[in-house]
């Protein structure tokens, strides 16, 4: 019996030390780094809602969202916004749920060379987006407090 409670202390002991055990004990916010690179708007609204509702709403920061290759395009203000299946019943587009994000203190960051391939400029973007540098970028994207998730 003395042998399994060691085993067990042990386990614990183990799980504080090791690295990334226990990486997330509830008592850390963490910021999130979101690298949507389709215009696809049934995943870019799931990517933005995850980012949104369920990162930056429960206190997590930064919370950025990073749009390179296709994903330059959802927030293109002169191109019109599908309403996505998940948004479909309450109308709300890509461009909305990218403002609402902004609005809330998300960051939307635009690959800055995607943007060109595109023939894009920060002036046909919605308001509020920021053209993502690489000191920018690379500063979110390596600080061990933000986790990255792709879409």
């Amino acid at each position: 019996m003395w042998f399994m409670k060691m085993i067990k202390l042990a386990i614990v002991a183990l799980a504080m030390v090791l690295p990334g055990a226990g990486a997330y004990a509830g008592d850390t916010k963490t910021g999130l780094f979101v690298n949507l690179t389709t215009d696809d708007t049934w995943s870019a609204a799931k990517a933005i809602m995850f980012a949104h509702e369920k990162a930056l709403k429960n206190g997590h920061e930064p919370v950025a969202i990073w749009l390179n290759v296709r994903g330059v395009y959802l927030a293109d203000k002169k191109r019109p916004s599908h309403v996505p299946g998940p948004m479909a019943e309450k109308g709300t587009s890509i461009q909305d749920m990218l403002a609402a994000f902004i609005a809330d203190g998300g960051q939307v960051l635009m690959c800055s060379a995607c943007s060109k391939a595109a023939g894009l400029t920060k002036d046909d973007y919605i308001d509020g987006v920021t053209m993502g540098t690489w000191p920018v970028v690379e500063g979110l994207l390596f600080d061990p407090n933000v986790k990255t998730l792709a879409w």
